[in-house]
């Protein structure tokens, strides 16, 4: 491998010393490496100018209808005069300003309870997070991860994440003739690569046992063991809230469904997709489909009851997307800016093409019980 960057000296010294590493190892290098990960360097990563989209980046409407259920989860607590809410991975702050521009608007009981609380592993992304969130600055919080998990307990609140857990670095696995191995980097030929060999930790076994999975000879597969840990910090710290996700992802049953043989691992560069993990380190996302189905399991397990589970299209119109969109129809907006607005929200709804059904929505409480939540209601004609 030419030595292009840091990240790549990094890499080919570990792999000097080692002879091998972890994907998890490689992938939490090339995204998360302080000043030089992907999402730990300078540069946009979202919208137009980035990388790829979120559902934050189409239209206001996808916060503000989190933010409705926000509300509706404040009430299921009994409407506290401390509402604690916090945001995973906060990027540039859109997704919170959205939240809580609904919340002063529509909601002031809420609103005036709320102290919102960023957890950010990059610091230099406080700046664009305060200028997005200026209106709201008083209400506002920033912490590390291990500030929070170390100092914090939630009495009553909300995490919530979205399109966080897809970029947690995953193990790779595959199964050959001889049983279960793992794909570890390698140096080879000057170049990065695969190589099989032995499971590096119990956990990832015992990660298919619970999923009910096994996989076919010559399928390979992610194992997100970071998701269960960051799921059981978060269970740790809530004494009565919720937990609510928002990603792309499926069940394990279709996560490692035979015919998808390869996996779910890509990568995404100025909107294309790659599938060569080994180029670009550091200047390309890397990413893997969640597994809900672990997520519920291991929930339970520590104590969380799944309040609800669907597809984003379903979320939106069971907690109010209809009437944002009504909003939009009685606006001053002119003809052409409507039809701009209704096709945007068309897409965080449609399926094939648009982001309704491979984004997926979790909601976990602990502590409630006989929560009634608007996506409980479901959608007229189609079951909760």
């Amino acid at each position: 491998m030419s030595v292009k960057n840091g990240l790549e000296k990094i890499i080919a010294k570990r792999l000097e010393s080692s002879g091998r590493m972890t994907f998890a190892e490689f992938m939490e290098i090339c995204l998360y490496e302080p000043d030089l990960g992907y999402y730990t360097s300078p540069g946009r990563k979202v919208g137009g100018e980035g990388d790829f989209y979120t559902s934050i980046s189409v239209h206001a409407a996808f916060g503000r209808v989190i933010a409705r259920e926000i509300a509706q989860m404040w009430r299921c607590l009994g409407s506290p005069q401390e509402f604690t809410l916090v945001e995973c991975g906060a990027g540039n702050g859109r997704l919170a300003c959205d939240i809580m521009d609904y919340l002063s608007e529509r909601e002031k009981g809420a609103y005036e309870a709320t102290r919102l609380l960023l957890l950010e592993r990059e610091p230099t992304l406080q700046d664009a997070q305060r200028e997005q969130l200026y209106p709201h600055l008083s209400r506002i919080g920033w912490l590390s991860p291990g500030e929070f998990l170390s100092t914090m307990k939630i009495k009553n609140g909300c995490v919530y994440s979205n399109e966080l857990l897809d970029s947690f670095p995953v193990h790779r696995v595959v199964m050959t003739d001889e049983g279960l191995k793992e794909i570890y980097v390698v140096m080879k030929e000057g170049g990065l690569s695969d190589e099989a060999g032995e499971i590096s930790t119990t956990a990832i076994t015992g990660y298919l046992e619970r999923a009910g999975v096994r996989l076919l000879a010559g399928q390979m597969g992610e194992i997100n063991l970071r998701a269960l840990e960051w799921l059981e910090s978060m269970t740790g710290v809530i004494e009565r809230g919720f937990i609510l996700t928002v990603d792309y992802g499926f069940t394990a049953t279709e996560l490692f469904a035979p015919h998808r043989k390869q996996g779910t691992l890509l990568c995404y560069h100025r909107h294309q997709v790659e599938e060569n993990p080994y180029i670009r380190l550091g200047e390309q996302d890397i990413t893997s489909h969640v597994d809900f189905t672990s997520l519920m399991k291991r929930g339970e397990e520590i104590g969380l009851r799944s309040e609800w589970f669907g597809e984003q299209y379903r979320f939106l119109l069971s907690c109010g997307l209809v009437e944002e969109l009504e909003n939009i129809e009685r606006s001053e907006a002119d003809d052409q800016e409507k039809l701009r607005l209704r096709l945007a929200l068309k897409k965080l709804i449609m399926p094939e093409g648009g982001m309704g059904d491979i984004f997926k929505v979790l909601i976990q409480s602990k502590g409630i019980h006989g929560a009634k939540l608007l996506s409980h209601g479901g959608i007229a004609g189609l079951p909760a």
